[in-house]
């Protein structure tokens, strides 16, 4: 099991095996959730967006870029909608 020490500035060395584990780096920003049961959790706040390929499935014909482009703008041009949130 991986372990640090606190240093006096408050400060941990996240092993190198977490760090691996949770593919974060220098510069990656960390979340600490910390349970009412007292087990704390880390979460990585910066992610690689290729971790995320293959995520979304899309079984439809192919489109274009001109397509998407076309559809972005018919998007945009209809009236927004409100809803009431009361």
């Amino acid at each position: 099991m991986p372990s640090s020490t606190v240093t006096s500035k408050g400060q941990v060395t996240i092993p190198k095996e977490v760090r691996d584990r949770l593919r974060i780096g220098a510069g990656d920003r960390l979340s600490f959730i910390v349970r009412d049961d007292g087990v704390v959790e880390l979460r990585p706040l910066t992610a690689d967006l290729k971790v995320l390929y293959g995520v979304l499935e899309y079984n439809g014909k192919p489109r274009s870029v001109e397509e998407i482009d076309e559809a972005i703008r018919s998007a945009a041009a209809e009236p927004v909608r409100r809803t009431d949130r009361g």
